[in-house]
């Protein structure tokens, strides 16, 4: 997968932020459309991500291999030094490894922060992988701190840990500051006064760091609204999505009935609290805490199976359940003649089609105008713009009027004023439509044909200059406050 990176979800959006900090690593602006915003997704690992893309003169996708290649290491090792820092037992790690890969349900479930082995392979590249690695190591270097009360050094480094997970990926963050708390309040024996003022002291570190962040303001994103909606599908088909991980749930409650404080069932614990309450409460955005319910229940399964062989058929039976529901993935990997017979109708995600026959002709910084749901979402990871985001941006405050705007365009009632209109105020360069669908034909004077793709798609470019009643110069429109 390192080398592939299947293209299916968000890896566009990733590959954008790379290009725009390329491009002006001070005022990279918003991924997507052509405007001077703030975004979430200019993170510490993104910003390093783009120095070693200036030092080497590596592409954009080559990057992300090898930021997918640093995500896999960090997450395999890190699972590993958790699952030591509860038992020595051999078995341990490689069953922790297989129930976070297979231990989910019968339906098919994918989504970046979930290490799920369909998940894996599209967010691999992502910095929800690398958060996630580093949230395992946190949560080892916790449990080893507190054990051997460690110095006030430690601690306030494991704040800058849990600050640099907060900063890479907000959600995976939130994972991270929960486990946190369960190996505090899980530790055996309790901590010393001076281990809690020393705890104290790196939470501190790492709430500050975030507030000095130049590069988007992290607690603003605490009263951004609108992302509940995306987040729906996460309390949906929960039965058939997570119905094995039951198992672990049992598990928990062995450890629980052996340790009334047991880490692993205090991280469940608030994980569903906080699960639940996204759900009671209308505030779905709050499911992507999913992961602090699952991961707690997958690694006690494996803990429980590591010491007592007797659970080992039946966790097997599980894990091959699970892998049969996730078989699919082999079709990213190899030829259609090569996947097994009994497994070429295996659910899967699909994977998108291939943009670069358009992306080659369109130059880096210039807006396209379109309302394809894959050239939204891919045209920008090769550098140019377009209109609308296809993300929620909650820092992009005309987000909505860009949408009416495409949707203008796109209107089959549109004047050819109105939609000459659009173009000029975005500064809209190229326009990707389907042959004979809505918006200006493609005989109208102000369009030149340049190439065909799949889906029926044809990009056109704006001619330059003042044709046919389009009034104002076209294309290249600065930002607001200037870059």
């Amino acid at each position: 997968m390192v080398v592939r990176l299947p293209w299916s979800g968000d890896l566009g959006m990733h590959a954008a932020v790379l290009e725009r900090l390329r491009a002006d690593l001070a005022h990279p602006g918003d991924p997507l459309v052509d405007e001077d915003a703030p975004s979430p997704y200019h993170s510490p690992w993104m910003v390093l991500l783009a120095l070693v893309a200036s030092a080497t003169g590596w592409g954009t996708f080559s990057v992300l291999r090898l930021a997918a290649l640093v995500d896999l290491a960090l997450l395999v090792s890190g699972v590993a030094v958790f699952v030591r820092t509860f038992t020595r037992e051999r078995t341990a790690v490689p069953l922790a490894l297989l129930c976070l890969l297979f231990l989910y349900g019968v339906r098919l479930f994918a989504w970046s922060g979930f290490p799920g082995l369909t998940s894996l392979c599209l967010t691999l590249a992502y910095p929800s992988t690398l958060a996630l690695g580093l949230a395992f190591h946190l949560w080892a270097l916790l449990r080893r701190a507190v054990a051997g009360a460690r110095g006030i050094p430690a601690f306030l480094g494991l704040g800058l840990l849990l600050a640099w997970v907060l900063l890479t990926h907000q959600f995976t963050g939130a994972v991270a500051a929960l486990g946190a708390a369960a190996m505090l309040l899980g530790a055996r024996p309790w901590p010393a006064r001076t281990v809690w003022l020393r705890a104290a002291a790196g939470a501190a570190l790492a709430l500050a760091v975030p507030a000095c962040w130049p590069y988007y303001s992290f607690y603003a994103l605490l009263g951004a609204g609108g992302l509940d909606a995306v987040h729906r599908t996460l309390y949906a088909h929960l039965a058939v999505r997570f119905c094995l991980v039951a198992l672990g749930v049992a598990a928990l409650a062995a450890r629980l009935r052996r340790d009334r404080r047991d880490p692993l069932a205090l991280f469940f614990g608030l994980g569903l609290v906080v699960f639940a309450a996204g759900g009671v409460t209308g505030h779905q955005a709050w499911g992507r805490i999913l992961p602090a319910v699952l991961l707690p229940a997958q690694i006690a399964l494996a803990l429980e199976t590591a010491r007592r062989a007797v659970l080992l058929p039946l966790t097997a039976a599980a894990l091959l359940v699970g892998a049969w529901a996730q078989a699919g993935v082999l079709t990213y990997v190899l030829r259609p003649a090569a996947v097994p017979p009994v497994l070429r109708q295996a659910d899967t995600i699909g994977l998108w089609p291939s943009i670069g026959w358009a992306a080659r002709e369109v130059p880096k910084g210039e807006t396209v105008l379109t309302d394809d749901y894959y050239a939204l979402r891919m045209l920008p990871a090769y550098g140019p713009y377009t209109v609308a985001p296809a993300y929620p941006d909650v820092f992009l405050r005309d987000e909505k009027r860009r949408w009416a705007a495409t949707h203008r365009y796109f209107a089959a009632a549109a004047s050819r004023a109105e939609r000459l209109g659009v173009l000029k105020e975005y500064g809209v360069r190229w326009v990707m439509q389907r042959d004979g669908g809505p918006g200006l034909p493609q005989d109208d004077p102000v369009l030149r044909r340049v190439a065909g793709g799949p889906r029926g798609l044809v990009l056109s470019e704006v001619v330059r200059g003042r044709p046919a009643g389009l009034s104002g110069p076209v294309g290249g429109a600065a930002r607001a406050g200037g870059r």
